[in-house]
């Protein structure tokens, strides 16, 4: 199968210091450019980032300090970037998200408008979301071979999520878990707590925020750093930030 093209269509991927789309530089770029024929052409710049890698970085995409030392800086390599990719629609996973913004990011601190609004862009990371539903039907039908009848009915669903656990355990158990920046969350096994520990994610909104949020036929709740339930909010409930402190991260309530 050819792509269809009116115009070169250019897959690139950026490896970064971090995930901050302003702060952050480009330590890689490599660019594949389909052109309406089909041919194929490739382009890979290291880059100096001008700025000390983070090691968390560098365990994930393999580019360290040392690699990059002798390498342009981005501003040396903008010129030549934005001519290779004059006439260019964009293609990528997950750039409209973050690549894109940083690619234009690094072009404008190189002085050099690097126009993307009449580029059209594909982002194959949207397709597959899209495509590849991530919902309790579509896990049910994954994990148990089940079509999920009467889905939102809340004595249904709470039985597929049981299923599903089932299924999960069974079908994972002994496999590392890592999170997105490489770090280990645990390994699937029967056991409650453990489970917990891999799934437990802190809250990045504040207690006063969600109480602005929608409530739906149900509650939201609030842990600590120890797990435990120590905020609720349901609509008969009053909301307060009371007793509670904000981290990097997330709201915790303030313990004695």
């Amino acid at each position: 199968m050819q792509l269809k093209l009116k115009n070169p269509l250019a897959f690139f991927d950026l490896e970064t210091t971090g995930i901050n789309i302003t702060q952050d530089r480009i330590v890689e770029i490599s660019i594949l450019k389909i052109h309406p024929n089909g041919r194929e052409e490739r382009r890979t710049d290291l880059v100096n980032p001008g700025m000390p890698i983070p090691i968390e970085s560098s365990l994930i995409h393999g580019i360290y300090d040392k690699d990059v030392v002798n390498a342009p800086h981005f501003k040396d390599i903008a010129k030549s970037l934005a001519t290779y990719l004059t006439g260019c629609d964009l293609a990528g996973f997950n750039v409209l998200k973050f690549d894109v913004p940083v690619l234009v990011e690094e072009f404008l601190r190189a002085d050099i408008n690097f126009d993307v609004s009449k580029r059209k862009m594909i982002d194959a990371q949207k397709i597959f979301h899209l495509m590849e539903k991530r919902n309790l039907s579509a896990a049910y039908k994954f994990y148990c071979n089940k079509t999920l009848e009467n889905a939102h009915s809340a004595e249904a669903d709470t039985q597929a999520t049981y299923e599903i656990l089932l299924r999960q355990i069974e079908m994972y158990e002994g496999q590392e878990v890592l999170d997105m920046s490489g770090n280990t969350l645990g390994v699937i096994v029967n056991d409650m707590e453990k489970m917990h520990n891999i799934t437990w994610q802190k809250w990045s909104t504040s207690p006063a925020e969600l109480c602005t949020m929608p409530v739906v036929r149900r509650s939201l709740i609030l842990v600590n750093t120890k797990g435990k339930v120590c905020w609720m909010y349901s609509p008969s409930s009053r909301c307060t930030t009371t007793g509670y402190r904000k981290t990097t991260s997330h709201w915790i309530q303030n313990e004695s």
